[in-house]
């Protein structure tokens, strides 16, 4: 997982290809849960946090360009 300082050194593009991945790999990782075990159950929490450091990065760059 990408660590507040490596997610502040991204390019726009770079977060927002970042985001994406990770919610593809949060559905497929709710899907898998409702169809079978997860190994690591801790992973969606994971997911749901880099998505949320990520969106905040990205609000408090617009805020900053405005």
């Amino acid at each position: 997982m990408s660590s507040n300082i490596e997610l502040r050194e991204m390019s726009d593009e770079q977060l927002d290809a970042t985001a994406k991945e990770a919610a593809q790999t949060l559905f497929r990782l709710r899907f898998q849960s409702q169809s079978e075990r997860l190994n690591t159950p801790s992973e969606i929490r994971k997911n749901r946090r880099l998505i949320a450091r990520i969106k905040t990065i990205q609000t408090e760059r617009q805020k900053a360009a405005s």
